[in-house]
């Protein structure tokens, strides 16, 4: 939104500097993006009288000029400065611009400095209109009329020091598009007083030739109310200085008064505004629904082709407007136009964003209308725009032709001054806040207030506080530290899985990896790799093509991550992310997942280090002290029933029962093939819900159990079928006896053809060691002769192996 100052002050009565007003808008919540102030470019500029112009001795068309000017002469003393100028019409006599030595001239990006042309002395510049920036012109200096004050500021005089200030709007704030919307806000801050807005009742002296009509379909959403007026024998031609100066401004380019004036209204009061030349349309304007098909020739020179139920505004021939968004060049008026038909109506926010977005039109009108414009505003809109026609354009006013009604916005919220310390934290009197409310507009009745029609931004009485709050000024907030309601330790903040969350993203960062954030929207083909890519999980408006689906793994992000560095040199990576992973758009359908990738070797290439590609095992062992970390329990069942994302043979899944906590191994060399990724490359993945939580509660560890007496380690090999698994081999010595074994591990497996050549084809040897942890008496050799029974009995019968002799 841009505005001058002057046209600010049209609105607001104030004393306000302008620094004053810049900081209170943005603390109001309107950021002020961009100030071009012309005191700083063109304050240096004065006016000035050439004395007397001679011809240059030593160049044909350069003149030294004795230059007439009083900068800063307080007494008023004439000071005389040599310029030498080479513009065509420098004379004697001539009443210019002088800009002294020192000076930057915008035009040409040059500081002027003291210097001799041609061996003549020249300090300073008669300037042309494009050093100023004020147009092209550059085939002579700037001639101003004798009367001009000699020593005046050429920016007062001329009217330019009016500064244009552009601030971001807010989507929720479709009132602050119109400069009376801001100077609302500012008059409710203290920073003046809001004009009163005069609406004039003009009465028409003849029927409107043109008439309207909305389809009955439309009038309950689309277009609830149109209105307008024929206004005959206008004079149509460039507008008057003030307006084109204030358009100009803002970045507009001036057309014809009465485009103007409907820029005007749409820059000032925030209401678009159309006007169709009436000897260009046939009969009455009809607002209905595009069947489809429809071709319209805009005024920005492009031809739309319109899909079914799009807004128009069509004559008895054709559509002659894009209903709220553009209208159209066939009925547009030109200097030439001599009766025109002033409309202005109420669009419905959704109807003109979803035709807009689908044409790819941006106009002022579209932004203003699909935010929501004051619906009340409509017709007293049309009557000050009349107005302002005759004013320039002269001409004579039809009666007006109106059809549908102002809708309904009238709602009210009960008003609690409290609520506002209580939710902002600020003490604020009632009777301030009452003020607040009804200066933005806000009507008062006991303990109800209802918001004006401009504002359908509030909805709530949350809504209330903040606008309480945005006037007062949020900088007045003072923090003070919440009060603690009972004694003692209070209750955790954080939820189990945020706080297990928290341990996971912390032991896997300081095993070494490095944490990665990736967007949870990858592409139908990724996403189908890692089993999604189902119509539940894909986004009906994607950014791009790449990110049309929810992401059912974390992996596809993290290989897309690896491919990256790899071809950037970097072949080593340990890379991991936390984060949601999504089985459907359901509630319910989401979980978060601690993933980890390992690619290339395990360690740098040094001379002393040993380096190996990263295996299942590396993997594993990363994955045991995440499950750790989260307090998983110890004894857990690990199955080889592992997606297809994951090497069939080198792949496991850790879990209780039918609960899966966390799956780990290689990724399958045809997902590393489709994502680019150079392998070796393994990976783990940790269901972070599914790992129970522990069954004490107490914030304290639990007291350590140690036993002084001492541990007793039995070795045994057993030969087994090849295709037995040593996990089944382990878990069996382990149940053998819970209360006394406390561990068992692998240390040897003696496979391949020797070992067939002992102990017999499709054989293999396992060695175990049984660590055996008494509690309360010393073992006896009769103690440990038992177990290793029980040992051997439970193995066979588990895995069919015998003792290795």
């Amino acid at each position: 939104m841009k505005f001058t100052l002057s046209w600010l002050k049209d609105h607001l009565e104030t004393s306000a500097t302008l620094d004053q007003i810049l900081t209170a808008l943005t603390d109001l919540g309107h950021e002020v993006e961009e100030v071009e102030n012309p005191e700083v470019k063109l304050g240096a500029f004065r006016i000035c009288r050439v004395i007397e112009a001679v011809q240059h001795p030593n160049a044909d068309r350069l003149r030294v000029c004795r230059v007439a000017t009083w900068p800063n002469g307080p007494d008023g003393a004439m000071e005389e400065v040599q310029v030498v100028c080479g513009a065509p019409n420098a004379r004697t006599g001539l009443v210019g611009v002088f800009a002294p030595a020192g000076t930057h001239v915008p035009g040409t990006g040059v500081d002027l400095k003291p210097g001799s042309i041609r061996g003549v002395d020249s300090n300073g510049m008669l300037c042309s209109e494009r050093e100023l920036e004020l147009s092209d012109d550059h085939n002579g200096i700037i001639d101003l009329p004798e009367d001009a004050p000699v020593g005046v500021r050429f920016i007062d005089w001329k009217g330019l020091n009016d500064p244009m200030i552009y601030v971001k709007i807010t989507p929720n704030r479709p009132d602050a598009l119109g400069v009376r919307g801001i100077a609302r806000d500012l008059a409710a801050r203290d920073l003046g007083t809001l004009k009163p807005l005069e609406v004039p009742a003009i009465k028409g002296s003849f029927a409107s030739p043109v008439g309207v009509r909305i389809e009955d379909g439309l009038k309950a959403k689309g277009c609830p109310l149109f209105a307008g007026r024929t206004i005959r024998g206008v004079k149509n031609g460039p507008s008057p200085d003030w307006l084109a100066a204030r358009l100009k401004a803002i970045g507009l380019r001036p057309i014809s008064t009465l485009v103007d004036i409907t820029n005007y209204f749409t820059f000032g009061l925030n209401r678009p505004l159309h006007v169709f030349d009436v000897a260009k349309v046939q009969g009455d304007l009809r607002i209905h629904a595009a069947k489809g098909g429809e071709e319209l020739l805009a005024l920005d020179g492009k031809t739309y082709v319109l899909q079914p139920g799009m807004m128009l505004i069509s004559d008895d021939a054709q559509p002659e407007s894009l209903a709220g968004i553009m209208g159209g060049e066939l009925s547009g008026c030109t200097e030439e136009t001599v009766d025109v038909f002033l409309e202005s109506a109420y669009w419905d926010p959704i109807t003109i964003a979803t035709t807009g977005r689908a044409l790819k039109i941006n106009s002022d009108a579209r932004y203003r209308f699909e935010r929501g414009v004051d619906p009340a505003f409509t017709v007293p809109g049309l009557e000050l725009a009349t107005q302002m026609i005759l004013d320039l354009c002269g001409g004579e006013a039809s009666e007006l032709v109106i059809d549908g009604a102002v809708p309904d916005t009238a709602r009210s919220y009960r008003f609690d001054p409290a609520r506002v310390e209580r939710l902002v934290g600020m003490e604020i009197p009632e009777a301030e806040q009452r003020a607040t409310l009804e200066a933005l507009g806000f009507t008062l009745t006991g303990d109800q207030a209802a918001p004006p029609s401009w504002r359908p931004d509030v909805q709530g009485e949350a809504d209330l506080v903040e606008e309480v709050a945005r006037v007062a000024s949020l900088t007045k907030l003072v923090g003070k530290p919440m009060a603690r309601t009972l004694p003692g330790v209070p209750k955790p903040i954080l939820t189990p899985l945020q706080i297990r969350e928290k341990a996971a993203r912390r032991t896997i960062a300081a095993l070494g990896y490095n944490e990665c954030v990736t967007y949870s929207f990858i592409d139908k083909a990724a996403a189908e790799a890692f089993g999604g890519g189902s119509d539940a999980v894909r986004v009906d408006n994607p950014i791009s093509s790449e990110m049309s689906h929810l992401r059912p793994d974390l992996l596809p992000g993290l290989l897309r991550a690896a491919s990256r560095n790899q071809a950037r040199g970097f072949a080593d990576l340990a890379l991991f992310e936390v984060g949601p992973v999504f089985a459907g758009g359901e509630p319910g359908e989401q979980a978060t997942v601690a993933t980890g990738l390992l690619v290339g070797a395990s360690a740098a290439r040094d001379t002393f280090g040993s380096r190996r590609p990263v295996d299942v095992y590396d993997a594993k062992a990363d994955v045991e002290a995440v499950l750790a970390a989260l307090a998983a329990p110890a004894k857990v069942q690990i199955s080889r029933k592992v997606p297809g994302w994951w090497h069939p043979g080198r792949s496991g899944a850790i879990g209780l029962g039918p609960n899966t906590l966390a799956t780990f191994g290689e990724v399958h060399p045809r997902i590393l093939q489709a994502f680019d990724v150079k392998g070796p490359a393994v990976a783990f993945s940790v269901q972070i819900a599914n790992v129970p939580l522990p069954k004490t509660k107490t914030p304290t560890r639990p007291a350590l159990a140690i036993s002084d007496l001492q541990a007793v380690d039995r070795d045994f090999a057993f030969v087994v079928d090849s295709g037995v698994e040593a996990l089944t081999l382990v878990n069996a010595a382990l149940g053998s006896d819970k209360a006394l074994i406390e561990s068992v591990r692998v240390f040897d497996q003696f496979t391949g053809e020797k070992a067939e050549a002992q102990m017999g084809a499709g054989k293999k040897s396992i060695a175990i060691t049984v660590r055996l942890q008494p509690q309360d008496t010393t073992l006896t050799d009769k103690d440990i002769e038992a177990v290793s029974a029980k040992i051997v009995e439970k193995v066979a019968k588990a895995t069919g192996g015998t003792l290795r002799k």
